[in-house]
């Protein structure tokens, strides 16, 4: 199965449907469209090019309806969907750097004062994300998390690597 976990392209887009389309609708979208962009059923006269596109756009077709068809493949993809649009839509207050956070030995978590005097507490595991949308413990206020250079804080002293 392939990595769905950044969605590159719009699979209900390109077969013309929506999220709420049964099974049945995809399938009669997915025929339609795939009779038209076959290979096999270009007109001679077109263009290397236009070919070229028509091919791009039938693999794009077939690969849409394999995801959207497969019902645990289909639910995955809707699951990140949803993942992208909340992450585009939350208001973010601030953008910083795990440089720009404090490390606790204590409680092992990286952590940076809210204006509010609230922390953002950011665990270990969660810094494994490029960014991480971290919510304030007092207040609605919320941060964007971005790794810069990854610090693993040890006793003796502080590694960086590049991210």
């Amino acid at each position: 199965m392939a990595d769905y976990n950044a969605p590159q392209k719009d699979w209900y887009l390109i077969l013309g449907a929506c999220p709420t389309d049964d099974l049945q609708v995809l399938k009669q979208k997915y025929q339609k469209l795939v009779l038209m962009f076959h290979p096999d059923k270009q007109r001679p006269d077109v263009s290397e090019e236009e070919a070229e596109q028509h091919l791009q756009r039938f693999i794009d077709i077939d690969q849409a309806w394999k995801i959207l068809s497969n019902e645990e493949s289909r639910n995955e993809y809707n699951l990140q969907l949803r993942a992208c649009e909340l992450k585009q839509s939350w208001p973010v207050d601030a953008h910083i750097t795990l440089d720009d956070m404090n490390w606790d030995y204590e409680t092992e978590c990286y952590s940076y004062t809210c204006r509010c005097g609230g922390e953002f507490i950011l665990e270990k595991d969660e810094t494994q994300e490029v960014e991480t949308v971290v919510c304030c413990d007092s207040c609605s206020l919320s941060i964007e998390v971005k790794k810069g250079f990854v610090c693993q804080p040890n006793e003796a002293k502080r590694s960086c690597r590049p991210a």
